[in-house]
């Protein structure tokens, strides 16, 4: 089994959309999935078609008040992928947790009973390097990247590998950074393609060969409460975060045999 943190610093990177469509498109593959919402707004949990007044119980139930994980997770929420909520509770987590023993491992410790049920654990972080995001971080195997290819998402990546390089440095973690992923590009825009090879000039094959571009069925899809693959399987969206999936599953099993 592999954890994997969808993280990123700034809003709008397409870090939630990449959580949920990687997670559905191995699920379409039969394996078995658990995503966890991190995120005070619960949009991975609203993408799966859980009102925003129905998110309890959620992780924020688990992290601070000990609720043992299986009572709050959702079975099924689509098929094969199974849902830890996120919610407004999850808004006050660094106040929360300040004075918490091992606050930085309540995830990890939480997610432990897991292991050996599920394929993958996708964690979808908070857009900020809060406490969540450091939980998530330590509780995983790996990490994914999701950026925009324009310049001050350029320059936040920069700032964003070397903080969770700092963060791995103190805590003494070595989730390794399994790949960035450019997301919303545009077709034929000449400055998005040149921030793109800026980047694969500087990160090598740490850049995903697949790019995800904007799609209207992707926008679309989390109005409806579903993954791209059940509101729009044969979409440019659906077809590219398919690619993407397999990417992962793939560089997933090289650092298993790895390691």
């Amino acid at each position: 089994m592999m954890i994997i943190a969808v993280i990123n610093n700034k809003g709008g990177t397409g870090k939630t959309t990449t959580a949920v469509n990687v997670a559905a498109a191995l699920a379409k593959k039969g394996l078995k999935i658990l995503l966890v919402d991190l995120d005070a707004q619960g949009s991975a949990s609203m993408s799966l078609g859980i009102p925003f007044d129905k998110l309890n119980p959620s992780t924020a139930d688990v992290l601070f008040d000990d609720l043992e994980i299986g009572r709050a997770i959702r079975v099924d929420a689509e098929r094969n992928i199974d849902l830890l909520t996120g919610g407004f509770d999850l808004a006050s987590s660094d106040l929360i947790l300040a004075d918490v023993p091992g606050r930085e491992s309540r995830l990890k410790d939480c997610l432990a009973p897991l292991r050996g049920k599920y394929d993958f654990i996708f964690c979808d972080c908070p857009p900020s390097l809060s406490l969540l995001s450091v939980n998530a971080l330590v509780a995983s195997d790996a990490y994914i990247l999701p950026v925009t290819a324009e310049y001050l998402a350029l320059e936040g990546l920069v700032s964003m590998t070397m903080a969770v390089d700092e963060i791995k440095k103190e805590m003494d973690i070595h989730p390794q950074l399994l790949g960035i992923c450019f997301t919303m590009m545009i077709r034929g825009v000449k400055s998005m393609r040149e921030i793109v090879e800026l980047v694969r000039d500087e990160y090598g094959d740490k850049v995903f060969k697949t790019e995800i571009r904007r799609s209207v069925k992707l926008a679309e899809a989390p109005s409806f409460g579903r993954s791209v693959f059940a509101y729009a399987p044969r979409s440019s969206g659906g077809g590219e975060y398919a690619e993407m999936a397999e990417e992962i599953r793939k560089r997933c099993l090289l650092k298993t045999k790895a390691g």
